[in-house]
């Protein structure tokens, strides 16, 4: 990780996927911070928009005209982009994997960022899941041309689109559920009020409600929303089971999410906004998914040298 985030404020973006043999399904997400390489089932590998050397050694392995059989680089490769004083920033996307999309369309102009997001985009389609399932439970996805540009750009502008709502989670809008608070009103409630140990279904058969605590009930979950899945379970749920109190048997240390919400966001209601943004997420997420084009990939095109575009 010290090529991808060398230090902070060096800033950056990375596409994380499942890692071979993941029985739950393949599942990406991206990622702008350090992040906990189990998060994702049998392990996140990652890919990121820029990799930083320190200037001593990028002056001696920088090469202007490399030409990588990868579409991803690696950290000892690819050529400068952008220096400071302490490390040099160099593209993700080697030049020989944005040649690649070149010859593909060849009246369009674009930029290895168009690629990075192009494969989030695609990453996310079910077609290609669906179509790849066998392969990405055993090996690391391959990025195929789509045949029209107004595809490719469709899956990159997606991969844009899901990238600012997957990263900007914690800031979007919440969804406007009902809260059932009881004999308070809303605007009565004090932090204690939203101190929660665990959120539950008020009925298993039916998702659209859940019970926060004893004083708030969240109604009027949009179904929908659960239909984003990610590390084989909705969004939604992942905010249930992680925004709460639970003790770790063996240590008998205890995790508190209020702790988190009070001390680090200055917010005792964070979890239940958080729940609130993640529908949002959850929802405008799908949206964009479902509007993605059917996979139609060109098969007449010279792979080298990507070596069919293998995402390493």
């Amino acid at each position: 990780m010290p090529c991808i985030f060398p230090s902070a404020g060096m800033g950056n973006r990375m596409i994380c996927v499942t890692s071979l043999g993941a029985k739950k399904g393949f599942s990406v997400l991206i990622s702008k911070a350090l992040i906990d390489l189990n998060m994702l089932e049998a392990g996140a590998q990652c890919f990121p928009l820029k990799l930083y050397e320190k200037n001593s050694l990028a002056d001696a392995s920088i090469k202007t005209n490399d030409m990588q059989d990868e579409l991803v680089a690696n950290p000892q490769s690819s050529s400068s982009t952008k220096s400071n004083t302490q490390y040099t920033a160099k593209d993700g996307i080697t030049d020989a994997g944005l040649v690649h999309f070149q010859i593909a369309y060849s009246t369009e102009i674009l930029t290895k960022e168009d690629v990075f997001y192009y494969i989030y985009g695609l990453l996310h389609s079910e077609d290609y899941k669906k179509r790849y399932a066998d392969n990405l439970s055993k090996e690391l996805p391959r990025i195929p041309c789509v045949k029209k540009a107004s595809d490719f750009w469709i899956f990159s502008k997606a991969g844009r689109d899901l990238a600012e709502l997957h990263l900007n989670y914690e800031t979007v809008n919440c969804y406007p559920v009902k809260l059932d608070t009881g004999n308070k009103k809303l605007n009565e409630l004090g932090d204690k009020d939203y101190y929660v140990e665990k959120m539950r279904f008020a009925n298993k058969e039916d998702k659209s409600v859940v019970v926060y605590n004893n004083h708030i009930t969240i109604k009027e979950i949009p179904l929908e929303a659960y239909e984003y899945v990610v590390n084989g379970k909705p969004a939604l749920e992942w905010v249930m089971e992680r925004q709460a109190v639970t003790t770790h048997k063996e240590s008998g240390i205890v995790n508190d999410a209020n702790l988190w919400a009070i001390e680090t966001m200055n917010d005792a209601a964070y979890p239940l906004k958080l729940f609130q943004r993640v529908i949002t997420v959850s929802l405008e997420t799908m949206k964009i998914i479902n509007a993605l084009p059917r996979l139609d990939i060109a098969t007449n095109l010279i792979t080298n040298p990507i070596k069919d575009s293998t995402l390493v």
